[in-house]
């Protein structure tokens, strides 16, 4: 087998064989697709967010020579943000990985042909598997790459290489929704569409600065003709928060007992929608008995918050006629994140504020394809939302797919924070790495690094050589970028829209898709994805396997399909039709996803912050997206120079000016950031945007989670990025 991975790739130069050169689906190498004019302008979905813009590239001379947002596309409305707009520039960054990259006996990494790649990942990966069993090695995927790489990615890893351990790094910023939608609608469905913010009367934003994280969403609110009532509950007066018609600054992670509180109020005063909780709902009444101890005076304590404040917002969702509620990480990123999203669940429930134009209890996706990550991943669940430990599902997929369903587990992954405690623990030996920086991005820095030291054998598969991660990497395989290849992404309304290739990949580098082929035919289980030839036919397996799921796309035959309608909204099952540039929503009808069609009111007492102040470490460290011009680990962001300009050009942090008087800083002055983990050196930047006693760092610099705590949702495993203990001391003076 790995002789005909080998005669796959003609020569170290990574000249491709005339059959690869000719294959369908932008496997990365080659010219851009003939079907494209010399002079041609063609529409793509965005890969920074999960808004899912689109984004029209045009063409000169057969090359992509810019791009401008598409005027009739109906995410964003011929909108961009500046990563939008600059999204062609990273693709010719200088430290893109052009070649294959093995690490020698002296500790550099030196660059190879893909045959030696190939016979390195397997023989290594074998050998581990060998001595320490098939679960000893594990890989972590990503929310960046197209839904068919996500799949066949997680067939080639669970169905053919037999491991069973693989997540997702959508597991830092989804995971508390899917959970929190699973419990309580019965599958993981975000109910909205982006329409609904332009319809709502009152719109309520928990832990969400979409001026800066999502600023197309925001310019949909902009365009709202209802003049609604905004509401902003963040520790920070953010730039959302300065914008609305109310901020309610409370303590941070008190947000489940406030909104405990804000419906204590409301079943106090008899403003809830009682039809649609007994049509629709289950569970009302142990909620309300569970909220007979959440009276306003307690919460008002706990929150930093006035009586007034909380009963206010109970009146203003009362007076509402279309109440909408948005979330994003200051929600999902937290140690009681899922029960904090139920609790917007319940507030939309309670009050029949779902299922209509301009309501719906709404979470803001993070990556552009984490929705297809969530879906069609196969690693927290089986493709097209199925389950691993039910046998119909098994036999279901397994018969779509033409394998055996033996080889399909029947129980679902470790999730990321087991599969690093895995590691620690000298269970986990091999890790595979796809388009994530794990070095840069997982929670508490330093243990991270320790642990991606211990491991036997790292690969990592990324566009970029000089990643945080590729600098542990014992194999660096060079991979394609948006832009390169095709696919397709799924947003957070739940749209499907595609992505193109629009410009040839960098040397040897290849598609992920193409990596993934590669390595089935070297490991030896080529032959159970000969039907996955392309990206657009795995596409069709996985409509195949979607159907009679809430997901079910069966009614979306292709890719031309999606590129003429503008993209579409799951679920679109054969047989129905739908119109170009259509937004629809879910449960209008009332019905649910759970085995009696009924949505579950979910509580649960709150639990006190994992890392308190303390007399040591008096600050609470909050953190957060920095400006709209910077994304994650800034792997792609950082190469374009007018993103660069954008931005901060140093670490800063944030804190109020009390605190900084009471310390005796001066604005810009240099400052030791420490927890008990690790220090940042940083510049002070004193504002009102923060309250005294909490400090603000963003988290795009590599330095910021050397400060974090590595604090997990008992349910979702997420991390807990956003509150830890810190204190702040003047930086001892450089000599240039």
């Amino acid at each position: 087998m790995i002789e005909r991975a080998r005669r796959l790739v003609r020569d170290k130069q990574g000249v491709l064989t005339r059959d690869l050169l000719r294959a369908p689906g932008g496997f990365g190498l080659g010219q851009v697709p003939q079907r494209l004019q010399p002079d041609a302008t063609t529409t793509v979905v965005c890969g920074f967010c999960s808004i899912g813009c689109g984004l029209d590239v045009h063409f000169k001379h057969g090359q992509a020579v810019n791009l401008s947002p598409t005027t009739q596309y109906a995410v964003n409305l011929g909108m961009a943000c500046p990563k939008g707009w600059e999204a062609l520039t990273p693709l010719s960054a200088p430290d893109r990985a052009t070649s294959p990259m093995l690490r020698d006996a002296g500790g550099r990494l030196r660059a190879v042909d893909w045959p030696t790649a190939l016979d390195t990942f397997v023989s290594r990966m074998k050998g581990i598997q060998a001595k320490h069993g098939k679960e000893s090695i594990a890989f972590i995927s990503t929310g960046q790459i197209p839904m068919e790489e996500m799949a066949l990615l997680g067939a080639l890893g669970k169905f053919g290489m037999g491991l069973l351990h693989g997540d997702g790094n959508t597991r830092q910023c989804m995971a508390t929704s899917v959970v929190a939608y699973k419990q309580a609608f019965g599958f993981d469905a975000p109910p909205y569409t982006y329409k609904d913010l332009e319809e709502s009367d009152v719109i309520i934003f928990i832990g969400a600065n979409p001026c800066i994280a999502h600023p197309i969403l925001w310019e949909r609110v902009c365009k709202n003709p209802h003049q609604p009532e905004i509401v902003v509950i963040d520790p920070r007066r953010t730039e959302t928060a300065q914008a609305a018609t109310r901020h309610l600054p409370l303590r941070p992670k008190s947000d489940l007992v406030l909104l405990y509180a804000v419906a204590h109020v409301l079943v106090r005063q008899g403003w809830i929608d009682q039809g649609f909780i007994d049509a629709h709902t289950s569970d009302f009444e142990a909620f309300c008995e569970h909220l007979k101890a959440f009276t306003p005076e307690v919460a008002a304590e706990q929150c930093g918050l006035s009586i007034a404040d909380i009963e206010g917002l109970a009146r203003t969702i009362h007076d509402g006629k279309r109440v909408s509620f948005w979330w994003t990480m200051g929600v999902n990123q937290s140690h009681e994140g899922v029960r904090t999203a139920q609790a917007i669940i319940n507030l939309a429930l309670m009050t029949g504020n779902i299922g209509r134009p301009g309501t719906g209890a709404n979470s803001i996706t993070g990556q552009c394809n984490a929705m297809g990550s969530r879906l069609f991943s196969n690693t927290t669940n089986l493709l097209g939302g199925h389950d691993f430990a039910n046998p119909q599902h098994r036999d279901k997929v397994a018969g779509i797919l033409g394998i055996d369903a033996a080889c399909i587990p029947s129980k679902p992954s470790w999730a990321y924070d087991q599969i690093m405690e895995g590691i620690l623990k000298g269970r986990i030996r091999g890790l595979w790495v796809i388009a994530t920086n794990t070095a840069h991005s997982w929670i508490n820095q330093a243990d991270a690094h320790d642990i991606l030291q211990r491991l036997d054998f790292l690969v990592v598969q990324d566009m970029y050589h000089s990643t945080e991660t590729a600098a542990f990497a014992d194999l660096v395989l060079p991979a394609a970028g948006w832009g390169e290849k095709e696919g397709v992404f799924i947003n957070s309304e739940r749209r499907l829209g595609v992505i193109k290739q629009v410009a040839k990949a960098p040397g040897q580098a290849l598609s992920d898709f193409r990596i993934f082929r590669l390595i089935a035919e070297a490991w030896g289980c080529g032959d159970m994805f000969r039907k996955w030839e392309s990206p657009e036919a795995v596409f069709r397996l996985l409509r195949a396997c979607s159907a009679g799921m809430p997901c079910d796309i069966g009614g979306i035959d292709g890719y031309r399909m999606l590129d003429a309608k503008g993209g579409i909204q799951w679920p679109l099952p054969a047989g129905e039709s739908v119109d170009a540039g259509s937004e629809r929503r879910l449960f209008e009808d009332g019905r649910f996803y759970t085995d009696d069609g009924r949505a579950r009111f979910v509580f649960e007492a709150p639990r006190p912050l994992p890392e308190p102040t303390s007399p040591a470490y008096p600050f609470t460290l909050l953190t957060g997206r920095g400006t709209s011009s910077q994304w994650h680990t800034q792997t792609r962001t950082s190469k374009s120079h007018v993103l660069r300009k954008l931005y901060p050009n140093v670490p800063y942090v944030e804190l109020s000016p009390r605190d900084a008087a009471d310390l005796g800083l001066r604005a810009n002055a240099w400052v030791i950031v420490r927890s008990q983990r690790g220090q940042v050196r940083a510049r002070a930047f004193v504002s009102h945007v923060v309250q005294p006693g909490q400090v603000f760092i963003p988290m795009h610099d590599a330095a910021t989670n050397q400060l974090t705590f590595a604090a997990f949702d008992p349910y979702s495993r997420q991390p807990s990025y956003k509150a830890c203990a810190v204190r702040i001391e003047p930086a001892p003076t450089v000599n240039s």
